[in-house]
């Protein structure tokens, strides 16, 4: 499998490079701006891209833009954003615009085999959010949520989504047989109005209604921060 990385912090970079080699990746480019790794990726297409969230020459929202970009022009490509802080409207806005995406805490990647299974996930069209989003979203309510249709094991398997986990893996987690976690999911996708259609993810738009941000009436996200702040 074949990965192209951009990160600023040449350090940082060339670590993961270093891991995703080990783990039997191959290394098509490995950059220093966001500008760079799409010069690459039209020169010689990977798999999967992992970019940082904040790179030259604002380090604000490069990362992101670069990722939406590369899914528009490339929707062959999946995209692997890191970032060293829980940004939450990044993870919802990413997933808006790329089915085919993930978003981990760069303190994630010091674990190889996450690292790895995550970019492997991206590749084969899932969506992978870091398990520390996934809980303080958890936390959130809203006026009118439509998780409260949900019943307590629902919420647990969609949290479980969420994280890009299949429902194998869902079922190995919670002790659950293959066909009551296929249960779970169906009731999920019912509840929240996802019935099928044609061309559309309905595990990535379940995750998308998982983590929708609420908002005041000034705009901004209940943590003070306006939408796609860093």
């Amino acid at each position: 499998m074949r990965v192209a990385l951009a990160d600023d912090a040449a350090l940082f970079r060339e670590g993961i490079a270093r891991l995703l080699s080990d783990a039997g990746f191959t290394i098509t480019a490995s950059v220093g701006d966001a500008a760079s790794l799409t010069s690459a990726i039209v020169d010689d297409p990977p798999d999967v891209a992992i970019l940082d969230v904040r790179m030259p020459p604002t380090h604000t929202v490069e990362g992101l833009d670069a990722a939406v970009t590369i899914r528009r022009s490339h929707p062959a490509i999946g995209v692997l954003l890191l970032s060293q802080y829980v940004e939450t409207q990044h993870v919802a806005e990413l997933l808006h615009h790329a089915g085919s995406a993930g978003y981990l805490l760069k303190e994630r990647v010091a674990d190889a085999d996450e690292l790895a299974d995550a970019v492997r996930r991206v590749a084969a069209g899932g969506c992978v959010v870091d398990p520390e989003v996934v809980a303080m979203l958890m936390g959130r309510r809203r006026a009118s949520d439509p998780l409260d249709r949900l019943t307590a094991r629902e919420r647990e398997v969609l949290g479980l989504i969420a994280e890009g986990r299949s429902n194998h893996a869902i079922g190995e987690r919670l002790v659950l047989s293959h066909k009551t976690v296929e249960t779970h999911v169906g009731r999920i996708l019912t509840k929240l109005d996802l019935p099928p259609v044609a061309d559309t993810n309905r595990r990535v738009m379940a995750v998308l209604t998982y983590l929708e941000v609420p908002r005041t009436r000034s705009g901004a996200t209940p943590d003070g921060t306006a939408p796609g702040a860093p």
